[in-house]
């Protein structure tokens, strides 16, 4: 006999009131070690979000040992006391996505910290998600312009493509990330600040990036002070922010400062959480991490995600481990010369240090072979600067290098470029052809 039809109606409003009537289960906190801090009595899969206490500081769930859970703040713990009960979050891990965010500066949460007020138009998404599977992303056929000149013929990137800047500190990284957010050709910039001083973020999006960079970019910013898991969670949350105009079919750059810095951020969660420290200090999360982190841009069935991501390379040091790991991951490297900054050249990049792996594929064989002649010219002249130091140089010997010697100011002059200078991408390749011209190595 089937049941009445009030009955099947009343059913899901019983089913909310006895949830609603069920007890809460409440931890405690039951230890405060360094970063971190442990909740007893209370159940929760590794990347829930936690309340804790009267002030509902948000945590995140790190670890979970047979003592309880290790959780990391998002917020400062100097409030918090043992025994200061620990409830479930409200929210959860979600951040807003949508055209409302354009023009917005937002930290590690999604909330707003420019004092524009509430977001415009959006939506609410799990700052988790997988990356494109293998077999479903479109291949990488097209250039995407930024705007530089020495990297869109020398360096040139793919729409799709992830690309790492190398540079150790003071060399001119967060600069070359702004002329790139402004000359672009992408629809959209996602740019996230990580790790940064609190004093160059004012600078960066009023002096660098400019009315005309941030009103096409959103920009998610975590500052040095604040704590490792709202440092991680800001390029998780950017990384998400962009998915979310790629599923819309939009093409994306995305530009995250720096790399080093969310990897130290994940160092300091799993040397906290009890993680065997590997290579040096970094535990083997941090890699895990990284491969993850990566591996969500590119391109997917419809939109793309261009990845260029800073690399703060220790003591100039390009092998050390995080810069090796990225090198590994990522589709092509630029390399930043601090002996190129010194001397006033910007951007700083050591051109035939760089390498697009994808160049080859998305350039025409006249560009293609008109990037690899430079190429060849400026190896050239690199191969006797030792001779040119002594002024034992001979020239009539080697064509190439009396070209590269001869005209070495042209060459530099094309190298360079002021910051505030954009440069269209056919207007790049016309004057490469114009200096192999002058050269006569065409």
């Amino acid at each position: 006999m089937s049941a009445p039809a009030h009955h099947n109606l009343l059913q899901p409003h019983w089913a909310q009131a006895l949830s609603a009537a069920a007890p809460e289960r409440v931890g405690v906190v039951s230890e405060l070690i360094g970063l971190g801090l442990g909740v007893q009595g209370l159940d929760a899969p590794v990347g829930s979000v936690l309340s804790v206490g009267s002030e509902e500081v948000a945590v995140d769930v790190v670890a979970a040992t047979g003592r309880g859970l290790h959780c990391m703040p998002l917020a400062s713990l100097q409030r918090i006391r043992l025994g200061d009960p620990v409830r479930r979050g409200r929210h959860g891990h979600l951040v807003p996505a949508g055209p409302g965010l354009l023009g917005r500066v937002l930290n590690g949460l999604g909330q707003p910290i420019d004092g524009l007020g509430a977001l415009g138009e959006h939506e609410l998404v799990p700052i988790e998600n997988d990356s494109p599977p293998a077999m479903e992303r479109h291949r990488i056929t097209r250039p995407l312009p930024l705007g530089v000149r020495v990297l869109d013929t020398l360096c040139t990137v793919g729409a799709g493509q992830r690309l790492g800047l190398f540079a150790g500190s003071g060399v001119g990284k967060s600069s070359l990330l702004s002329m790139i957010a402004r000359g672009t050709t992408a629809q959209l910039n996602v740019i996230a600040l990580i790790g940064e001083r609190g004093r160059e973020v004012r600078e960066f999006l009023e002096d660098d990036l400019g009315p005309e960079g941030l009103a096409r970019s959103v920009v998610v910013v975590s500052t040095a002070d604040e704590p490792a898991q709202m440092r991680l969670r800001a390029a998780l949350a950017a990384t998400r922010i962009a998915e979310h105009f790629r599923a819309c079919g939009m093409q994306v750059l995305l530009m995250m400062d720096s790399l080093t810095r969310v990897a130290m951020a994940q160092r300091e969660i799993g040397l906290s959480a009890g993680e065997p420290p590997a290579t040096r200090g970094y535990p083997p999360s941090t890699f895990s991490l990284l491969a993850r982190l990566l591996e969500r841009a590119g391109t997917a069935q419809q939109g793309a995600i261009t990845g260029i991501y800073t690399v703060l390379v220790d003591g100039d040091d390009h092998n050390e481990p995080v810069a090796d790991a990225a090198r590994s991951l990522l589709d092509g490297h630029v390399v930043l010369d601090r002996a190129l900054a010194v001397q006033g050249h910007f951007p700083s990049i050591d051109a035939l240090a760089s390498v697009s792996r994808l160049a080859s594929k998305i350039n025409d064989p006249s560009r293609k072979a008109a990037s690899g002649r430079l190429r060849q010219v400026m190896a050239a002249g690199r191969s006797v600067q030792d001779l040119i130091d002594v002024g034992a140089y001979q020239s009539g010997s080697y064509p190439l290098a009396d070209a590269a010697v001869e005209h070495r100011l042209a060459i530099d002059a094309f190298l360079q470029q002021p910051l505030d200078e954009g440069c269209p991408v056919d207007e790049s390749w016309a004057q490469l052809t114009a200096l192999l011209a002058r050269l006569g190595v065409e």
